[in-house]
C-alpha cells in the first residue's frame, strides 16, 4: 500500500509531472546564469512592469479642521461627565494589639 504524500510533496510531484510534460512536448528551459537580475529593465524587481502600473492615487486632502472637531467634542464630553460622587462614610473594625476585634469606627476615605 503506497504511502500518503504530505500536501507539499504532491504540490512538487505535479509540479514536476507537468515541466515533465512541457518538456517532453518540445519546450524548453533557458538557464540564466547566477547573478542575473530578473527585474524589468534593470530596476526594481517589485515594481510592476510600466504596462502594467496602476496611476498614482489622487491626492489626499488634509482633514486636519475635522478631527480637531471630534477631538473638541470628546474634551467637551470628557469635563461635563466628571461627576464627583460623595463618598459615604464606611465602617471599620479596629483590633487591639492581640487581634481580638476591640469596635467599630466610622472613618471618611
Amino acid at each position: 500500500m503506497p504511502k500518503d504524500l504530505s500536501y507539499k510533496a504532491q504540490q512538487r510531484e505535479a509540479l514536476r509531472r507537468k515541466i515533465d510534460d512541457y518538456l517532453s512536448h518540445g519546450g524548453r528551459i533557458k538557464e540564466v546564469p547566477p547573478g542575473m537580475s530578473g527585474a524589468h529593465n534593470g530596476g526594481d524587481w517589485r515594481r510592476q512592469p510600466p504596462s502594467e502600473q496602476k496611476p498614482p492615487p489622487a491626492e489626499r486632502i488634509p482633514l486636519n479642521h475635522v478631527i480637531a472637531t471630534i477631538e473638541a467634542r470628546k474634551q467637551a464630553r470628557r469635563r461635563t461627565s466628571r461627576v464627583t460622587l460623595r463618598r459615604q462614610p464606611r465602617r471599620k473594625l479596629i483590633y487591639d494589639d492581640f487581634g481580638e476585634p476591640l469596635r467599630w469606627q466610622w472613618v471618611d476615605d
